[in-house]
């Protein structure tokens, strides 16, 4: 029986031992949805991560999802270095197929969110099927058309792949004829918003390329078919430093605008150790008297049947 004891003393001081040296200082936020890391500034959890970027990503069965107002769109990537997302939308056209009836999702970003998210530079979206009464359009053909290539991208080369054999576009109105062109090639900035019903078009692809030289050559059967978003973090510096330094996760309370430095089970507005020292001392020492109490018995349960 006292055998039975002291070994089960032995494995609960064991347990206890990695919590005294990791207590506060894993990453509460840090998650995983497949096999892409969610970390700073997105998260799953409420109150993890940049309070622009909330309720924003979803993972669902393993799938991660970003949700803004023109709809769902599945996350491919994240590049943290580049500060970048790559999104696939199911009904956007691709060299393979053409998708029409204004069911793509386009790209429309909540008004709050556009300083943070929005489609980078080498990302063409190309809207086919616009009527000439698109705002696309507006003042044609006096009006010069917003349609052009993008980081080597555009209709020129979309107009050569399969998809268009079914269709068959206005080669006239490509070229600025009779009417509009059947395919208008456009960087986001141009429009600000990839919006097929206010634009009233019938579909839309859009590609993005990182080598645009490369691409220009290998032609449209080569391009990176998605959306590629740019992201940007305007945070407190220093404070997300010190934060996470001291083993804290950036985070925000619930109110969605100031920054909180996630510690565990407690919260901070300067980094963990001020936590550690001081709303947490008292689970701290309690840790480590329990800890102290379990060697003690050890050490007297040996003397004891030695």
């Amino acid at each position: 029986m006292a055998h039975l004891l002291f070994i089960t003393l032995t494995i609960a001081l064991q347990a206890l031992v990695p919590l005294v040296h990791s207590y506060g200082h894993a990453n509460m936020c840090r998650s995983y949805c497949g096999n892409l890391t969610i970390d700073y500034p997105f998260a799953l959890q409420s109150g993890c991560g940049h309070p622009g970027f909330r309720e924003l990503l979803f993972c669902i069965n393993d799938v991660l999802m970003l949700h803004i107002s023109s709809g769902s769109y599945r996350v491919l990537d994240i590049d943290y270095a580049y500060q970048a997302l790559t999104l696939h939308d199911p009904h956007m056209s691709t060299c393979d197929s053409i998708v029409l009836g204004g069911r793509g999702n386009g790209f429309v970003v909540e008004q709050w969110r556009a300083p943070y998210l929005n489609p980078t530079g080498d990302n063409v979206f190309m809207l086919i099927g616009c009527t000439a009464e698109s705002p696309l359009f507006q003042g044609f053909p006096e009006k010069h058309l917003p349609c052009r290539n993008v980081s080597g991208m555009g209709c020129e080369e979309f107009y050569r792949c399969p998809s268009w054999n079914m269709i068959g576009p206005k080669r006239a109105g490509s070229v600025y004829g009779t009417g509009p062109p059947e395919c208008c090639a456009v960087p986001f900035e141009a429009i600000k918003s990839i919006n097929l019903t206010k634009l009233d078009c019938q579909g839309y692809s859009s590609a993005y390329s990182l080598a645009p030289l490369r691409v220009a050559v290998a032609g449209a059967g080569r391009w990176s078919y998605g959306i590629r978003v740019k992201y940007s973090v305007q945070r407190n510096e220093p404070f997300c430093r010190a934060c996470e330094a001291t083993g804290g996760s950036c985070g925000y309370d619930t109110n969605g605008v100031n920054e909180l430095c996630m510690c565990g089970s407690s919260n901070s507005t300067s980094n963990c150790d001020s936590v550690h020292s001081s709303s947490c001392r008292g689970t701290w020492t309690l840790v480590h008297t329990l800890a102290g109490f379990l060697i003690c018995m050890i050490v007297w349960m040996k003397s004891q049947y030695s």
